[in-house]
């Protein structure tokens, strides 16, 4: 959440820095703001409350010409979204101009000290208490990048930032403590900035900064240092993807994009990490703590929203077919609950962005008990990535809609070709099984292409409900968490109000919200729960709630119980939460479009949530 963009160089800055928060929208924000040093030598700042496109309307470009500046887009923590609250900070004497990621968790502390100083404050942030923390360290030594240090040392919670000082106009000073903050390296130009693609229109070197460490950048030039002022030395990254990636492509939106997308991002998941002939999964990520995965009494996983779901069909996975017990932590739950960790568990945190800040803290609570971290994340060189014992990247390529849609179902298949891997080492699964299950895991991009072909079918369907308050989806077994996913979706992009329910459930006290104007999603595949699911959409038709069935394609049975039917192929029960969250991503991208909703970006949500 939140969006940092700064620019030294050659270049007019301002339109990098608009650029830049435009293709960081999607991390969600309700402000933006700039900052720019004119080519008269005079910072002059604009911000305000709303989108960039409400900035960017609002501004003659011809009055801030400069090629140093920063930006910012902020999603509200201290402070309502205003105008006055929106980033760039100054401090009182408006000589250190600052834009900051990230929460300041002993502000009021060090508020109080400042003003006891004689500074006064203008708004409701913490972020204009670190502005003059490191005002008032400045004066103390005179010296920019001694200031950001002192204050930095001095401050608890987590931040990105970007910072300005008037004294020494060559200068952006980069900082991070649990907020992503990369360097982007050009020709004579550095562009600073929280997320790859605010740079990948400029330049595809860069720099990643780590937890306690500093970039000092002048023009010319840029320096590594930790906060302890010791020098640092890293390597330039090449960026592994490209502008088209992070664009619509004609498709109207984001989201719509990436379920498309879906049957090449499972292709990337599984591609080179399986023998369709033998049905052996290898993850070469994963080799080094193989011992660790087979000799582990327990599992535990542990995520947040979307990535949760998915370390919950995880669990039905390798309990089933590898018979290791497993865990599933709500990340934000499990750091501060003192969980009881062992050295032989194996801890696996699963983040689209590998920056979730509740996922990364649970995963380094877990390694001060000596427990072997695994990853599962989309965005090489993200934190998570860093810090764990071992990880599989998924591969699903950069995702833009804040709704998570095929990093969903990547993150499925790569908990599918783990259980594989550890099945077969374990032999807890026959050979014959293993190739008949590689056999159809090369035949899901193609189930899933009969399924975008069919969105019309699904559209149909959506239109029905578009004004529905209301909705429920149940599901048994491994599609328990799919009925909670397709929930999720609806709520978070249409605002209607959505609970997903384990189908038996119902029965033990929801089953009174069951009216005329209910609408149920059934997830009602042909496995070996399809009987009971049978009764339980027979229960709720008895009290004319409106079914809406996922089944299979041919299953004609479904016909006499069914209102409307989301037809999806059938698959091994391994695969089949893969097929059957698909139809649900489109009905709520239609209900949200029909409803004129912003899909890409829903209020109050942000796609990579890096505070807590």
């Amino acid at each position: 959440m939140c969006g940092i963009v700064g620019y030294i160089g050659k270049r007019n800055a301002l339109p990098v820095i608009i650029d830049g928060l435009k293709r960081l929208e999607y991390r969600g924000y309700d402000s933006a703001g700039f900052t720019i040093l004119s080519d008269k030598g005079e910072y002059i700042t604009f911000k305000k409350a709303g989108r960039v496109t409400d900035l960017e309307e609002s501004i003659d470009f011809e009055k801030y010409i400069g090629n140093v500046g920063i930006g910012h887009t902020r999603w509200a923590t201290h402070g309502e979204p205003t105008d006055a609250n929106a980033h760039p900070h100054f401090c009182m004497e408006e000589k250190i101009i600052l834009v900051h990621n990230g929460i300041i968790e002993n502000y009021k502390a060090i508020k109080s000290k400042l003003e006891s100083e004689g500074y006064k404050f203008k708004t409701d942030t913490d972020t204009e208490i670190l502005a003059n923390l490191i005002n008032y360290n400045y004066k103390k030594t005179n010296d920019f990048v001694k200031a950001v240090q002192l204050s930095l040392g001095g401050v608890d919670g987590t931040y990105g930032i970007a910072c300005l000082c008037t004294d020494e106009k060559d200068k952006i000073i980069a900082a991070r403590k649990g907020s992503p903050l990369l360097l982007g390296v050009g020709d004579e130009e550095f562009i600073i900035a929280s997320d790859a693609a605010a740079v990948l229109s400029y330049t595809r070197n860069v720099i990643y900064l780590n937890d306690g460490e500093m970039a000092i950048v002048t023009k010319n030039s840029h320096t590594l240092k930790t906060i302890e002022d010791v020098e640092i030395i890293r390597d330039i990254q090449v960026l592994d993807m490209v502008l088209e990636q992070i664009e619509k492509g004609g498709y109207k939106h984001f989201m719509l994009k990436e379920i498309c997308e879906q049957p090449e991002s499972i292709q990337n998941t599984f591609r080179g990490r399986i023998n369709f002939e033998t049905g052996v999964a290898k993850l070469g990520g994963l080799e080094k703590v193989l011992p660790q995965m087979l000799n582990a009494k327990r599992y535990i996983i542990t995520a947040c929203g979307t990535a949760w779901h998915a370390g919950l069909i995880g669990e039905y996975m390798i309990e089933q077919y590898c018979r290791i017990p497993v865990e599933v932590e709500y990340a934000s739950e499990f750091r501060y609950r003192r969980p009881i960790i062992y050295k032989d568990d194996v801890v696996i945190g699963i983040s689209q962005s590998g920056e979730t800040a509740d996922t990364l803290e649970a995963l380094r609570e877990a390694k001060k008990y000596g427990a072997t971290t695994i990853g599962i994340v989309n965005v090489i060189g993200s934190t998570i990535a860093r810090e764990v014992d071992a990880g599989t990247y998924i591969h699903a390529g950069p995702e833009i809609g804040v709704a998570s849609t095929k990093a969903f179902t990547s993150q499925l298949m790569s908990l599918a070709l783990i259980t594989m891997m550890i099945a077969r080492e374990k032999n807890t699964l026959f050979s014959k099984t293993l190739r008949e299950m590689a056999q159809e895991l090369k035949q899901i991009p193609e189930k899933i292409k009969r399924m975008i072909d069919r969105k019309e079918d699904y559209k149909s369907v959506a239109e029905k409900f578009r004004k529905s308050k209301n909705f429920y989806y149940l599901g048994r077994g491994v599609n328990f968490p799919v009925a909670l996913e397709g929930a999720l979706k609806l709520k978070e992009i249409s605002y209607i109000h959505a609970e997903g329910y384990p189908a038996a459930e119902m029965k033990h006290g929801p089953i009174a919200l069951i009216d005329k104007k209910m609408p149920v999603v059934f997830i009602a595949p042909k496995d070996r729960t399809y009987d009971k699911i049978i009764s339980n959409i027979a229960e709720v038709k008895s009290r004319k709630g409106i079914i809406i069935a996922l089944a299979n394609e041919d299953d004609d049975n479904i016909k006499n119980y069914a209102d409307y039917i989301l037809r999806v192929p059938k698959t091994l029960g391994i695969f089949a939460p893969i097929l059957n969250i698909i139809p649900l991503q489109f009905l709520s991208y239609y209900i949200a479009a029909m409803n004129n909703r912003d899909v890409d970006r829903p209020r109050n949500l942000a796609k990579s949530v890096t505070v807590e």
